[in-house]
């Protein structure tokens, strides 16, 4: 798309959704590849980056613990799966800057993220922010099939973890297909949050195949992370992140929406004028 067509887009003709590219059910591992060499590019920033969130997880997890009990920690940690894309915006600017050859500036990241395009994240973090606490509402629920008489076996705790791993799957699905390229498309053309989310589901259903497989490499990585007592995603996070921006470019066709007017990708990549 060539600067004319961009001053020239009638946004009352754009499509409601942008077209994806179908994928090999393989096109994850070559995502994290790409995320790693992202964050090889940006050491610093991605690891200062990583290490802020991993602090804010780890807060979060101990105060619940303290506060509460092991059952509140496990659930704020299942919310995280509901905001966690929110956190790796300012890794899909900084994987932009890498693409661009500019600078990968931290600060710039953060400010092309957290306040550029504030309006639309916004918007889609009140969904998310709905999603959870609808899906929070119905982890109580569950809770009625949790035993309270005598001590516990774990055949008497199945049925409460059979439904709470059901109504959490769902939930957790749901959030996985309006998030999973949403964001990014965001971040990479000037469209509105609906536009993104309901591209991000059509993407999503359309490559059931490929995006199994990286929720299940999202899932086990975090998994990992929380083993290691949270020092494993200082560097996991980052490579998620970067993995997602590429996932992105890579399924969604966005050209018939127009670049941003002003900030780091208002103009086009080194390897692609197109995008």
């Amino acid at each position: 798309m060539t600067d004319d067509t961009q001053n020239d887009i009638d946004r009352d003709k754009m499509p409601f959704v942008a077209p994806c590219r179908k994928l090999s059910p393989w096109a994850p591992f070559r995502w994290v590849r790409l995320g790693i060499s992202d964050l090889l590019q940006a050491p610093q920033q991605s690891l200062v980056y990583g290490l802020a969130v991993a602090l804010m997880i780890a807060v979060v997890s101990l105060l619940a613990w303290l506060k509460g009990s092991q059952w509140i920690m496990f659930a704020m940690l299942g919310g995280f799966v509901f905001l966690a894309p929110l956190t790796c915006i300012g890794l899909y600017a900084i994987s932009a800057q890498i693409e661009r050859g500019q600078p990968p500036l931290l600060a710039r990241s953060l400010r092309a993220a957290f306040r550029r395009h504030l309006g639309n994240e916004m918007i889609f973090a009140i969904i998310l922010l709905v999603i959870f606490l609808v899906w929070a509402r119905a982890a109580v629920m569950v809770t009625v099939f949790f035993p309270t008489d005598g001590e516990q076996t774990v055949r008497d705790l199945l049925p409460y973890l059979a439904f709470g791993s059901l109504v959490g799957s769902v939930f957790a699905a749901a959030t996985f297909c309006a998030s999973a390229f949403s964001l990014p498309m965001i971040m990479h053309r000037d469209v509105d949050s609906i536009t993104a989310i309901v591209t991000s589901i059509n993407a999503v259903l359309r490559n059931k195949g490929a995006m199994a497989l990286w929720l299940t490499m999202i899932v086990a990585s975090l998994l990992l992370g929380l083993v290691t007592a949270f020092v494993g995603l200082i560097v996991i996070i980052p490579v998620i992140g970067y993995a997602a921006w590429h996932g992105y470019l890579e399924t969604i066709d966005a050209d018939e929406f127009p670049r941003h007017d002003v900030g780091i990708t208002s103009v086009a990549r080194n390897n692609s004028s197109a995008q």
